[in-house]
């Protein structure tokens, strides 16, 4: 469920991809059952090839990667969170428009 450049964040790969990047990084947390997931997910696939080299835009599976959802605080999905430098430096909570992820991503570069 995930376009040719959007990333899969995992247990395995999150701290390497994502903590440890030297470019801002989108991260989608989502679940297959999740309707709202699925309407955000060609929005986070647009972005993800806007932002090809510029920065990473991935996605989170939180039915596979519970640890990282808790850890961030995701009570609800779908919930973007971008990252600069290891750190969350915005969270959207529910399905928002390409325009203000884009804004943010471009803040943190």
């Amino acid at each position: 469920m995930a376009g040719a450049n959007t990333l899969e964040f995992t247990d395995d790969n999150f701290e390497a991809e994502v903590l440890n990047s030297d470019t801002p990084v989108l991260v989608d947390f989502w679940a297959e059952w999740c309707a709202p997931c699925r309407a955000l997910s060609p929005t986070i696939d647009a972005i993800a090839d806007e932002f090809t080299g510029k920065a990473k835009i991935g996605k989170v599976n939180i039915e596979s990667a519970q640890a990282i959802a808790i850890k961030y605080g995701v009570g609800s999905i779908p919930t973007v969170l971008i990252f600069k430098n290891g750190e969350v430096t915005k969270l959207f909570v529910g399905i928002r428009n390409k325009e203000e992820f884009t804004a943010a991503l471009n803040e943190a570069e």
